[in-house]
């Protein structure tokens, strides 16, 4: 079985533009593809996730990756899968978060002379000519066809701005610039990126008389048809300072019966022979699946190390509730404190543990929130600074702990 034949197997392509073409240059290790990180946080999350595992896949085949930074598409925002416009990002954030990306990735892909590289495409787009760029690219544009594009179509009824128009051009004119100066003949993305994947290739064709090509994957959306890697408190992030290894396991550890074989083939690289086993398992036996999700996962973005802690804590607290040593922790200060005590509602927003406090009320009312394995029964109940000095374990729902400590 080629790589090609791999990703089909896995469910990891959901469109491309030459099948038999893309085949030929993936199984032989002739592609050099790109896939662009625009640097909108300091971390990568889970939504990245797929596309480095994809990278790491194809590098393994002997094809060469080209990680783009977007410092420069970040000057625009992608409406890709967005309802409003993004916040426009200082110059500076942008520089920090190009830099906290490149650190994440040098986990998942080899970099050096003859693999992969890294480029960011501010090197070229910030010293584009406006009327030039116009010159050279916008004859080989229809608005018609822009308009048709899904990532505009949604925008379209609460207002697409003119900057955000720009996206598209600027993502195809990155391609064929890689093009020329790196002989990148391939580009991958989400299936949110399609259109301007193929804005892309047309230009190459128009432009340069070549041939090039674009595949995309799926988007990873559980059962429900949400996006994965969302919490009530947010994104699943990479970096343990915003998601701790411990979280990060949990939130694989916890995915839907019916999302875990899904999840085990298109993000781990356990064999295939090996994953059609486990489709087999039902009952009990899908939550051994879930901890080999979970394991192999943490594995990936946290180390072997951090994994085996995050295993043992989470078997160790559901198995009998005591051990919270690798549980993730918050330290809250005094001056958090209003007369030696802090607010169930404040406690949870200082963990994480809810988005806002309107969150936290509706979780504390529905009963889905417990101090101390003690079920709290009232918005207005309070922690203090005596509780919190031995520390206080919070759960969330069934599944979701944290613990808050005395600074």
């Amino acid at each position: 079985m080629g790589i090609y034949e791999e990703l089909v197997a896995r469910g990891l392509i959901a469109q491309v533009t030459d099948e038999e073409a893309i085949k030929e240059l993936v199984n032989n290790g002739k592609a050099t593809f790109y896939i662009g990180f625009d640097p909108t946080a300091d971390s990568l999350h889970v939504g990245h996730f797929m596309a480095l595992c994809l990278m790491k896949r194809l590098q393994m085949a002997g094809n060469k990756p080209v990680v783009l930074i977007g410092g420069g598409t970040a000057y625009i925002g992608d409406p890709s899968g967005r309802t409003d416009l993004r916040t426009m990002m200082t110059p500076e954030t942008i520089r920090y978060n190009s830099e906290c990306f490149k650190k994440q990735m040098a986990r998942f892909i080899e970099f050096g002379e003859d693999k992969a590289i890294m480029v960011n495409n501010a090197d070229w787009l910030l010293k584009l000519n406006y009327v030039d760029m116009l010159r050279e690219v916008g004859p080989h544009f229809s608005v018609n066809n822009m308009l048709r594009a899904e990532c505009y179509k949604q925008r379209m009824e609460r207002g697409l701005s003119f900057l955000e128009f720009n996206y598209m051009i600027m993502q195809s004119y990155d391609f064929y610039y890689l093009y020329q100066h790196y002989g990148c003949n391939m580009q991958f993305g989400g299936d949110d990126q399609w259109s301007n994947i193929l804005g892309g290739t047309e230009l190459i064709r128009r432009k340069l008389g070549k041939d090039a090509y674009g595949m995309t994957i799926p988007l990873l959306l559980n059962s429900e048809g949400k996006k994965m890697g969302k919490t009530a408190s947010g994104a699943v992030w990479l970096d343990p300072n915003k998601t701790s290894p411990f979280d990060f396991y949990q939130y694989w550890r916890n995915v839907h019966d019916v999302d875990v074989l899904k999840c085990i083939r298109m993000l781990t690289f356990l064999p295939l022979t090996e994953i059609e086993e486990m489709a087999k398992w039902e009952g009990s036996q899908l939550n051994t699946a879930k901890e080999i999700l979970a394991y192999e996962l943490t594995k990936m973005v946290h180390g072997e190390e951090e994994a085996r802690k995050a295993q043992a804590a989470a078997r160790a607290l559901f198995a009998d509730g005591t051990d919270d040593s690798s549980m993730p922790t918050t330290e809250i200060s005094p001056e958090q404190l209003n007369n030696g005590v802090i607010g169930i509602v404040d406690l949870m927003l200082a963990c994480g543990l809810a988005p806002s406090k309107n969150e936290a009320r509706r979780l504390i009312q529905q009963g889905g929130v417990a101090a101390n394995d003690l079920k709290v029964e009232s918005i207005d109940a309070v922690i203090t600074s005596e509780q919190l000095q031995k520390g206080v374990k919070i759960r969330k729902g069934k599944k979701v702990y944290h613990r808050a400590l005395l600074k």
